[in-house]
This record gives structure tokens, C-alpha cells and sequence, in this order.
């Protein structure tokens, strides 16, 4: 028995992504779908591996270590090294986007001071051009 094999437009509605992103990820090898002529044929495999993809994106992974994660699939060491790697990276950028949310939270703070100053000037200004 044959496994069913998917085509672009099955990948594009299951993952809600473009044609032209799909054959991106395949040009910086992070995908390898099989050919059928012109035709592009996705398998349980490369399904998986898009998953990953698209979690490694939402994660802030950049696709070089996304890539450099997923070829150490075949390592033969029952992927511990991608788990190890993958871990190492997750804590990483973890802390990053942590301390991207304190800036923001800072700059977001130093904003609504400066909106609460501005509204205060603004019902100032118009209560002195109303007492006059």
C-alpha cells in the first residue's frame, strides 16, 4: 500500500500558507518533496517536517537553525542531539523575547505617561479658551 501523497494546493489549504513559500522553504532545502513532472507531491514526512517549520517561525527560529535542527534528524543517535540542540535554542530564545517584553512594557509605559501628559495639556488648553 502506497502512502497518499499531497499537492501544493493540499499543503497550502492544510498549513494556510502560499505556494511560493512552500517552494521557498524547498529552495533553502527544508523540504523535498517528490516530482511528478512539473508537479509537486508532499508525503507524511515533509508534513512533519513543515510543522516543525512553521513552529521553529512562530518561535522567532531563524530558517538556517530551523534547517541545521531538522538534518539533525538523521544523526543516528535517536535524535537526542536534535532534542539537546532544539532544547538549547528554545531556552535562548525564550530569554530573548523575555527581555523584549520588558523593553516593551517599558516603552509602553513611558508612552501612556507622555499620552496622559499630552491629555492634560490638550483639557488645559481648552479650558483656558473656554474661560475666555
Amino acid at each position: 500500500m502506497t502512502e497518499r501523497m499531497l499537492t501544493i494546493r493540499e499543503m497550502c489549504d492544510l498549513f494556510q500558507v502560499t505556494p511560493r513559500t512552500l517552494r521557498f522553504y524547498e529552495s533553502k532545502e527544508l523540504i523535498g518533496p517528490a516530482r511528478d513532472g512539473q508537479k509537486r507531491l508532499y508525503s507524511k514526512h515533509d508534513v512533519g517536517r513543515i510543522k516543525l517549520i512553521l513552529r521553529g517561525k512562530k518561535f522567532g527560529f531563524s530558517l538556517e537553525e530551523i534547517r541545521q535542527l531538522l538534518d539533525m534528524y538523521y544523526l543516528g543517535d535517536q535524535q537526542m542531539t536534535q532534542y539537546e540542540r532544539t532544547y538549547d535554542l528554545g531556552l535562548t530564545r525564550l530569554k530573548a523575547m523575555k527581555e523584549q517584553r520588558a523593553e516593551l512594557d517599558l516603552t509602553i509605559s513611558e508612552l501612556e505617561e507622555q499620552l496622559k501628559w499630552g491629555a492634560e495639556l490638550i483639557a488645559s488648553q481648552k479650558n483656558e479658551k473656554a474661560a475666555e
